[in-house]
């Protein structure tokens, strides 16, 4: 099914064209002018425009180059009862896809509209993995026994099948509806990602879009045009027209991963676009109907934002009317060592390296370890061990294990050491929560390597702009200064 514009102003043709259409599953909406046209593209997306060549004063071929020009980048099907070859040239020239002579035989029609809808459809999933560093695929069943993750999932499983926009409240006849939002919660590393993608396969449109935006990725200046687009002209680097993440999204999943740190400004655009299911580009007065499932995720504890006044109520309230928590690994049982294995097979894949196994030594260590940092810890921990061991088994010392308790992380500390000696994490002293151990472990590893940013997050396994990220959260800064001064 697609959304098409047809612009005829030969009212039986128009009447014969959309019924052609809509038999097809589409959705048509039907004009006579390119006025009218004008003003159904500013309040919805489309798919396809289909446009005669000839409509009165107008000129569909003008509307063709005025349609690229405000960065449209659907399909466009031109038909006339003028098939010149200068009309076909002109129409390709200024941002055609193909052209069809009237009388308009409705089979030929059909197929090539199927066409053009399928090469828009692929045009837009290839320009989002260009624009995005993490792009939704249809993942298999996330790895996992325990009865806490089985139940989850297949809550999180239902969840998929509410349709993706509510139309049943009385909001008026061009309205898009509220649109359904579930809410990720979980610690640091659960896999909160992992359950928003499954969410999105799980439904009822898997191939739509599934658009990842990290909320504290993008630059704060920015992130209002990069969620709902702007016009040309918006802004001083405005030179085009752009679509946003949002209509990016559209038909498919948008997942706003770590929503807690979304500013203040942002999250009541964000609460009109839930309720209303529009948006509006910046730089535009016009809105746009958008129909797509939000997901959102955080580590955060939301209410105690809302008491601290950096998140809005209203919006908790809209978010978390359906909640799924996603259980810590140490939750788990015995999923740890399964997921282990799982990881290895993948990452043996990937390098093309010879299988390798967990000793049972290894497994054991797995089993019992605390895992404050979730599934993320043990691939990193896992990733490791499957590029340094020297034999065909994983043992706990490839793993960084000294004990039971303590990963010691001794390959890369080995490799990064400046004084010798190993990381230890001090489960005695005051740690009561994943962040606590995260907090600590990040402290430690500046500590090892003299305060050197870059060389800490490599030796943890994190990234240098995560590990910068996460040293204003957690207030450090004056604890480097303090290291590089000794």
């Amino acid at each position: 099914m697609a959304n098409i514009l047809l612009i005829e102003d030969d009212e039986t043709l128009r009447f014969a064209v959309a019924r052609a259409l809509s038999k097809e599953s589409h959705e048509v909406d039907s004009v006579e002018s390119v006025e009218q046209a004008r003003a159904h593209m500013e309040s919805a997306s489309y798919d396809l425009v289909l446009t005669d060549v000839h409509l009165g004063q107008d000129s569909g071929i003008d509307y063709i180059h005025e349609l690229r020009e405000s960065g449209y980048g659907g399909g466009i099907l031109v038909m006339t009862a003028f098939a010149t070859v200068d009309d076909a040239v002109r129409a390709m020239k200024l941002g055609a896809d193909d052209y069809l002579s009237k009388p308009v035989r409705l089979d030929e029609l059909a197929l090539i509209t199927r066409r053009l809808i399928e090469q828009y459809r692929q045009s837009k999933q290839l320009r989002l993995y260009r624009r995005l560093s993490q792009a939704g695929q249809r993942q298999k069943r996330p790895v996992g026994q325990s009865e806490s993750w089985k139940k989850m999932l297949e809550f999180a499983e239902r969840l998929a099948r509410i349709p993706v926009v509510n139309r049943t409240a009385d909001l008026g006849s061009d309205s898009g509806g509220a649109i359904t939002t579930i809410l990720i919660t979980g610690e640091t590393g659960a896999g909160k990602g992992v359950v928003a993608q499954h969410i999105h396969a799980s439904g009822s449109d898997p191939d739509q879009p599934f658009v990842h935006v990290n909320c504290t990725a993008l630059p704060a200046t920015l992130i209002e045009g990069e969620l709902f687009g702007h016009e040309k002209g918006a802004f001083t680097d405005a030179k085009e027209a752009r679509e946003g993440l949002f209509e990016m999204a559209d038909g498919g999943t948008i997942f706003l991963d770590e929503i807690g740190d979304l500013p203040l400004e942002l999250q009541a655009k964000l609460l009109t676009v839930l309720e209303q299911g529009k948006i509006r580009r910046v730089g535009s007065s016009k809105e746009r109907t958008i129909r797509v499932r939000v997901l959102a995720a955080t580590n955060r504890d939301l209410d105690q934002k809302v008491k601290e006044g950096t998140f809005r109520e209203d919006l908790l309230f809209r978010i978390n009317a359906f909640v799924v928590p996603i259980p810590s690994l140490r939750d788990r049982e015995d999923d740890a060592v399964l997921i282990a294995r799982h990881l290895i097979d993948r990452l043996g894949r990937e390098y093309g390296q010879a299988p390798i196994e967990l000793s049972p030594a290894a497994a054991s260590a797995i089993r019992t370890h605390t895992w404050a940092g979730n599934v993320r810890e043990l691939f990193n921990m896992v990733q490791r061990a499957a590029m340094l061991c020297d034999g065909d088994e994983i043992e706990p010392r490839d793993l960084g294990f000294s004990s039971d308790r303590s990963p010691l992380l001794a390959h890369n500390a080995e490799r990064e050491s400046t004084q010798g000696g190993m990381l230890r994490f001090d489960f005695e002293n005051g740690i009561h929560s994943a962040e606590d151990v995260e907090k600590q472990l990040m402290i430690q590893a500046l500590e090892h390597t003299q305060g050197n940013v870059s060389k800490a997050a490599r030796l943890i396994g994190m990234q240098r702009s995560s590990f910068r990220y996460r040293i204003e959260r957690y207030n450090i800064e004056g604890i480097i200064q303090e290291i590089a001064q000794r």
